[in-house]
């Protein structure tokens, strides 16, 4: 069985609101004839007399009154479809899937969130948090419209990067432990420090133990978190030092001192689409934001 279209439905409405085809017609820009055809049609697909004369004027039979509401809201349903894709189409409206770790969704989001709202009220930004391999998986599979991740990282085919910013990677030591008169400090310092680090497999971890082994090391944490925020209350609290990202250092944490790393170690930031991704306006304004204020000084 055919459908109704959304042109014969607009046509038996404008017959039932103006009692007769001739001014339906004209009212829709139509031709009798073709106003009648559609009305015949429509007819023949509900399989029932929807409309009869009644004093000179064409007015709905019982199954056509019932049809009236039906009707209405299938036009209603496509009015209300183009004003969404017309939001869209200019920009005022859209939807953005982030994927990211915890430290860029504490310590970096917040304010491009707010800056987005500001550009577009109409903007939807749904984030998503875990570690990298999965992140891009469902970057990859689609799930997401794109990632902010710590480079390196294993892509796959169809996946492109943008390097974003250059985040310092850092000491952090209990004031206790931190020694006098030392602007910077190296691998062979650290090592001799209790070490509170980032739990192994990811990312950042890889890159702060590669920075060791360059200096013949290998750094022996008595703890392992993947939490950087309960790394820096365990180093305030005198349990040990660490090396975190200077993003997430933003402010001072009490009762601990930041020094740099001698060389300097740093970790680069990416994003990550899809290579076939269509970048709207909304997924624009969040890269131009998210370039921003990871390059912006904490």
């Amino acid at each position: 069985m055919r459908d109704p279209s959304l042109r014969q439905l607009r046509t038996f409405l404008s017959v039932v609101e103006t009692g007769g085809v001739t001014p339906a017609a004209h009212a829709l820009g139509l031709t009798q004839p073709a106003a009648s055809q559609q009305l015949r049609e429509l007819e023949r697909v509900m399989g029932v007399r929807l409309l009869e004369r009644v004093a000179g004027r064409a007015v709905p039979t019982a199954a056509g009154r019932a049809l009236i509401e039906p009707a209405r809201r299938a036009q209603a349903a496509v009015e209300d479809a183009r004003a969404v894709a017309a939001a869209h189409r200019s920009g005022e409206a859209g939807r953005v899937r982030l994927g990211t770790g915890a430290t860029a969704c504490i310590h970096l989001l917040p304010p491009v969130l707010a800056e987005l709202n500001e550009w577009m009220p109409g903007l939807e930004v749904i984030i998503a948090t875990g570690n990298t391999p999965d992140i891009l998986r469902r970057v990859e599979e689609g799930d997401l419209d794109a990632a902010l991740v710590t480079l390196p990282a294993a892509l796959g085919r169809s996946l492109t990067t943008t390097r974003v910013a250059t985040d310092p990677l850092v000491a952090l030591l209990p004031e206790a432990m931190a020694p006098k008169g030392r602007a910077s400090l190296t691998a062979a310092e650290l090592e001799r420090l209790p070490l509170i680090l980032y739990e192994a497999g990811a990312n950042t971890r890889a890159i702060i133990d590669a920075w060791f082994r360059r200096a013949g090391l290998v750094p022996r944490p008595i703890m392992e978190l993947g939490s950087v925020e309960a790394i820096k209350v365990l180093v305030a609290g005198g349990r040990g030092c660490s090396v975190l990202p200077a993003l997430a250092l933003g402010s001072d944490v009490a009762g601990a001192v930041v020094r740099p790393l001698r060389p300097a170690l740093s970790r680069q930031l990416a994003v990550v689409l899809r290579k076939e991704k269509v970048v709207d306006r909304g997924l624009g304004r969040l890269l131009a934001a998210l370039k921003a204020a990871a390059g912006r000084p904490g």
